[in-house]
């Protein structure tokens, strides 16, 4: 089920068999519940190797056999704390697996196998990754990295060593940081997760490592340090994850966090974050997030429909910001049909007008579509005239546009 001689480069095809493999990796947990887990070790390794072998020549670009393999790591390091293998047997195997040059895209954590290799085993980890570094020499400068892509066409076998050792520097590193929380070394930790300070995401790496470890604290502490680290997306998600350790650890900071994130970061999203953080305190809010919102038209209506489930406010707020974003006003327009259908008219009408701008099937379609639910709502109202004049409009002035005439024809309009 895992190999196969078919001709993967077809992306179906590849679909199709990684759904092959998904069933054997369920055959495989469901082994994992009854086996020996000496026995099956070595075949969840052999499943592991022929499903890297059948990636390497197929189109997954669905990511289905892509996952199957990791549903094969993850039950390789489960199968391996039942079993308790030889640090002999499992290290080589570790180690060909990150490092022979097979694959490069898949990744083993660890500490996920600390317990089965324990602490001679683990040292003996380290030693095969001691020896792995030591073989690469100094790392390159800048210029020298530079000289390596340039000389990629020039002298392509020293660029591709350079590629290797790049990865392989970048395995040693990751290899490091896992192994710094297998210890729980808070300075081990601190030292190969934050790197240079460059970036806001290796503060919050830092910060997740400690929680990992049960450092509470100071993951809060770092995660608000990676918040305050710029305006950036990087510090928005941080940020993010600070307020969700507060709501952990100390509950009666969250919405304190929560308002400070919205004030940086005013959005419907941070805004929601907000209101369920509050509380019974929310209308103390409320209105301070209405008018930062007012700003963005777009996070206004998003947060008054989808959040506040005001689908009136969300009306005004629309008409009275001068809401511009065609995909909210349609969404809008589909729950206010419910409170007012014709007032929904016109709304639509500038839909249609937008689905027509330009000479494109799709928005053809999307036009006829509304106009057919117009004449839907309009009927036996005093609009229906009006609907059917604007489509008579529409069908004269686009009559050089077949395609659309013909979408008007299949939704029945006159």
């Amino acid at each position: 089920m895992i190999r196969t001689r078919t001709d993967l480069h077809r992306w179906s095809a590849a679909n199709a068999h990684g759904r092959h493999m998904h069933e054997a990796v369920d055959l495989l947990r469901q082994a994992a519940d009854a086996a020996d887990p000496a026995w099956l070790l070595p075949v969840v390794e052999k499943a592991i190797a022929s499903a890297v072998r059948v990636i390497l020549r197929a189109d997954d670009s669905s990511g289905i056999i892509g996952d199957a393999i990791r549903g094969l790591l993850e039950l390789h390091a489960q199968v391996a704390r039942n079993a308790s293998p030889a640090a002999s047997k499992l290290v080589p195997w570790l180690i060909r697996f990150q490092f022979d040059g097979t694959q490069d895209f898949f990744s083993i954590d660890i500490a996920d196998y600390a317990p089965a290799l324990g602490p001679d085993g683990l040292a003996l980890y380290k030693a095969r990754l001691a020896e792995i570094a030591a073989g690469l020499g100094p790392e390159p400068t800048d210029e020298q990295e530079r000289s390596s892509l340039a000389g990629r066409l020039t002298e392509p076998e020293a660029h591709q060593q350079a590629t290797r050792d790049r990865h392989t520097r970048f395995v040693l590193e990751e290899n490091a940081r896992r192994l710094a929380v297998t210890a729980r070394d808070v300075d081990a930790i601190i030292a190969t997760h934050v790197r240079d300070r460059k970036v806001a995401a290796w503060l919050q790496d830092t910060a997740e490592a400690l929680a990992e470890i049960g450092e509470a604290d100071l993951a809060i502490d770092w995660a608000k340090q990676a918040a305050d680290f710029d305006g950036g997306h990087q510090a928005l998600q941080a940020a993010g994850y600070w307020c969700d350790l507060l709501a952990l650890h100390r509950p009666d900071h969250e919405a304190a966090a929560r308002l400070e994130v919205f004030r940086r970061w005013p959005s419907s999203s941070t805004a929601e974050r907000l209101r369920r953080a509050s509380g019974q305190a929310w209308p103390v809010h409320r209105d301070e997030v209405l008018d930062t919102l007012a700003h963005s038209p777009r996070d206004a209506v998003a947060f008054a429909q989808h959040h506040l489930g005001d689908v009136n406010l969300a009306w005004t707020l629309a008409h009275n910001l001068g809401l511009t974003d065609t995909h909210t006003w349609a969404q809008l327009a589909d729950a206010y049909e419910k409170v007012d259908p014709l007032g929904v008219l016109p709304v639509l009408r500038e839909l249609v007008l937008v689905d027509l701008r330009d000479a494109d099937a799709r928005g053809y379609r999307h036009a006829a579509r509304r106009l057919g639910r117009m004449r839907r709502l309009a009927a036996g109202t005093d609009q229906a005239s009006g609907v059917d004049e604007l489509i008579a409009a529409l069908r004269d002035e686009h009559r050089r546009r077949p395609r659309l005439q013909r979408e008007f024809d299949t939704a029945g309009l006159p």
